[in-house]
């Protein structure tokens, strides 16, 4: 089986958004600019989507999200190349060969994101020549189906986040995980304002749900030591992403305090990175995202390394790149998922785009053992609603 095309396409939202209201949700661009723009950075609405055709008939999909123009023209310039004419059941080689060619401008951000959709497609592609589900192919079933949690609660008058939490619940959801909206620049008022939201929810959703809490690198180390001991009380699974992803150092001296869980990894890129957090032992949870950290290729080893430190992999987004590794690793116990919604970060632009992505029954999602590759289609639907880069 010879791979004989690449096609990347850029899918650009043009349909319904929700901008994010004020105090959304915490970020690091916070200490920078006007609180009501701050999530103009991190807010995305293109989606780049890569099949990959074989002359066996056929075509896997794969995807990225971080800048899609841009990881476009690397695949199309640089990758693509280098995959057309070879076998797709040599997916090492093939990695190493985007990854090492890559090197002096890649290894992180945008050339990591376009590796990831091309070995993403590629799974794809071995799942459905051998007749198989791409969870079989790394490892098979470890659970019946995947617990997931409910990945939403951005930061709105409390009113509304209590009846949005109580809705979970309600679903049958037993994790939910809810976004701060204040940080440094907001003083001693806005950490009020935080306990308000994470009070507001703990009380929604009741002690026998587990709560996981995101300041998305809006806050910075000292911040977040005074910050934690307030939050003790509430229990929760875990804080992510206290701080900007690279200060390593600080994850481990927030993790050392042991007074609440710590989790990142969602703007970590590489192996090696990941290598570092462990020995520095500065996270209790690893979120890295498949389709930013060099595709599953990539994925299952940073998930076989964590598990020998002993450190669980819940990967950042839900997306069926990510179940599919989370059903064959003992090491990963749950996955995020978003719920289907309006248009409002981009996080929910995949909805519009896929078909095939499972919904949760009463908090767990399943996957079919009878599905060839990654259960993925791209969605007729809502195609209008979509400008196409080519």
């Amino acid at each position: 089986m010879k791979i004989t095309g690449v096609r990347s396409r850029v899918f650009e939202w043009t349909g319904r958004t929700v901008p994010p209201q004020q105090n959304f949700c915490t970020n690091a661009m916070d200490q920078l600019y006007d609180k009501g723009d701050s999530m103009r950075s991190f807010r995305f609405h293109g989606w780049l989507v890569v099949e990959i055709e074989t002359d066996a008939g056929h075509v896997g999909i794969g995807n990225a999200a971080l800048a899609p123009r841009v990881a476009k023209a690397v695949i199309d310039s640089y990758l693509a190349p280098l995959v057309l004419g070879q076998d797709p059941w040599d997916y090492e080689y093939l990695w190493q060969r985007m990854y090492r060619s890559t090197l002096a401008w890649g290894r992180k951000g945008i050339g990591m994101a376009a590796i990831s959709a091309i070995d993403i497609a590629l799974w794809d592609i071995l799942g459905k020549a051998a007749g198989q589900p791409v969870f079989k192919l790394l490892g098979g079933r470890t659970k019946e189906k995947i617990p997931v949690y409910a990945s939403k609660l951005y930061s709105q008058p409390l009113d509304d986040l209590r009846a949005e939490a109580q809705r979970y619940r309600e679903q049958g959801y037993t994790a939910v995980k809810m976004r701060f909206g204040w940080g440094p620049r907001d003083g001693a008022a806005g950490m009020q304002k935080n306990l308000d939201l994470i009070r507001t929810v703990r009380e929604a959703i009741g002690e026998d749900i587990d709560l996981m809490c995101e300041a998305y690198m809006g806050w910075t180390l000292d911040y977040a030591r005074r910050m934690i001991p307030l939050l003790e009380a509430f229990h929760i699974r875990w804080l992510e992403e206290p701080v900007i992803a690279d200060e390593a150092g600080s994850y481990a001296e927030l993790k050392a305090m042991n007074r609440v869980p710590i989790a990142g990894g969602e703007h970590e890129f590489t192996i090696y990175g990941f290598k570092d957090l462990l020995e520095r032992k500065a996270v209790d949870v690893i979120q890295f995202d498949t389709n930013r950290v060099g595709g599953i290729t990539q994925a299952r080893k940073i998930q076989a390394m964590a598990e020998a430190h002993a450190v669980p992999v819940i990967p950042h987004a839900g997306q069926m790149h990510n179940f599919h590794l989370v059903m064959a690793s003992v090491n990963s116990p749950l996955a995020e998922f978003f719920p289907v919604h309006d248009v409002e970060i981009g996080n929910e632009l995949f909805w519009y785009l896929f078909k095939g992505e499972p919904e949760p029954v009463e908090g767990f999602i399943g996957l079919a053992d009878d599905v060839p590759g990654l259960g993925l289609e791209i969605a007729g639907g809502h195609l209008e609603d979509f400008t196409v880069v080519e």
